[in-house]
């Protein structure tokens, strides 16, 4: 229905101290891409010289289709690409694909001309009409160009079955056959090598002809999602033009986000962050937000339940997507694994603080100088597994004691310690 490989593991040896990853301070590189035709000049991020490519120019684009990622994370780090693919065609018009919950989170960019969603069957049966549907939909558009951001199989069959005449994206998934310009992710010995998404991205648009460099991610507040983020805020008994405090020597407003759509692996225990939180209102008075999906609402009983002060549940106050942009926005600080929320701070510039255990970092490497990566050497990692087979080490030995010394290299002390507020 439709709507307008294995990574290389890091040495044996444990450490039980935090290692604390900064983000890479050298001229950003994209993933090293080739076309499948000709291979004869640099990217102008200066690949080495055996992993070259052909940038494709399309100058009589008129309509194009960006297919965007299906997750929260992977749409935040679109955006720096978006913004190229719209420098680099100004005067076409660009229709963004998406499903219907990440909707949200294209609400107010300014690179794009429609947003078109839609949402899969829970049956194969509705599924597939779904497909004929959409196929149908984008045929009637007549794009003359599509963009596949994501690696899905699906999304290149949408196209083809919508007769765009020129399909370019990723040869992934055993898609190739579907593409008409086909660019190779980077391997070493027939495995993938671990590149920043953000980065494997923009070498669709540098393909395409674009010189931009600025990997800076972005979002924007619409009226309406600023309405309910304040409705929310004063639902929990904040004034609702409460906006990063500890910039004038208040108390900070904290958002701890302790789940994750990856796996149970992905996610630092619940009763660390109820430590964690209640330290932060003890030494610092801060206001504690806890946001999570309607899937998570148990990990935020939990570490409700298991508090000594009383944080506010966002998800209980009505928070959506939506508001949630735009709360994070007036936030001193985000706590949060890797997950969505953590690549919606980066977009508003707010500090934040990722905590990594099965999953590889240089994946989602955001270039956020603003972030503090948190993670604890195991041999076993990163594993990349969504449940844990053995005692979990990644995410139990990194401490709250850690985070805690985390929290003060990113937010100024208080000059006053309010009590916290109660719900």
């Amino acid at each position: 229905m439709s709507s307008s490989s294995k990574i290389p593991r890091p040495s044996r040896n444990e450490s039980e101290s935090a290692e604390t990853r900064e983000p890479d301070r050298a001229g950003p590189v994209p993933p090293a891409v080739e076309n499948t035709q000709s291979a004869t000049q640099h990217s102008p991020f200066g690949i080495p010289p055996t992993l070259r490519y052909t940038p494709r120019s399309m100058p009589d684009a008129q309509k194009i289709l960006v297919v965007q990622p299906n997750w929260v994370g992977d749409a935040v780090m679109a955006t720096p690409t978006l913004r190229a693919i719209r420098n680099l065609f100004p005067d076409a018009h660009i229709a963004y694909m998406m499903k219907r919950y990440v909707k949200p989170l294209y609400t107010g960019l300014p690179w794009a001309d429609q947003l078109i969603t839609y949402r899969s069957g829970k049956t194969t049966k509705k599924a597939g009409k779904g497909l004929f549907d959409l196929a149908r939909r984008l045929r009637s558009a007549k794009f003359d160009l599509a963009i596949l951001l994501p690696n899905s199989f699906q999304a290149a069959l949408v196209c083809k079955m919508a007769n765009i005449p020129r399909v370019v994206g990723y040869e992934r998934d055993g898609r190739g056959f579907l593409l008409t310009d086909k660019l190779l992710p980077r391997k070493e010995k027939g495995k993938f090598v671990p590149s920043p998404i953000v980065k494997y991205y923009m070498g669709l648009a540098h393909y395409l002809g674009s010189q931009e460099r600025d990997l800076t991610l972005k979002l924007f507040v619409t009226d309406s999602e600023k309405r309910d983020a304040q409705d929310v805020l004063e639902r929990a008994a904040l004034t609702r033009d409460i906006e990063r405090p500890a910039a004038t020597g208040k108390p900070p407003l904290i958002l701890l986000n302790p789940g994750a759509q990856f796996g149970a692996a992905k996610c630092w225990l619940p009763e660390y962050f109820a430590t964690l939180a209640d330290r932060l209102i003890d030494e610092m008075g801060a206001t504690i937000l806890l946001s999570g999906a309607p899937r998570e609402r148990r990990i935020i009983e939990t570490i409700s339940r298991s508090m000594r002060h009383a944080p506010i549940d966002l998800l209980s106050k009505g928070s959506t997507l939506g508001s949630l942009k735009e709360i994070i926005r007036r936030c001193d600080l985000i706590i949060t694994n890797d997950t969505g929320p953590r690549h919606i701070a980066a977009a508003f510039d707010v500090p934040v603080i990722t905590l990594f255990g099965p999953t590889h970092p240089e994946w989602t490497e955001i270039y956020f100088p603003k972030e503090k990566k948190l993670a604890i050497k195991v041999f076993c990692g990163p594993c990349q597994k969504k449940i844990c087979p053995l005692d979990h080490r990644c995410m139990t030995r990194l401490t709250p004691a850690m985070v805690y010394e985390a929290t003060l290299t990113l937010l100024p002390r208080p000059t006053t310690i309010e009590s916290p507020t109660v719900i």
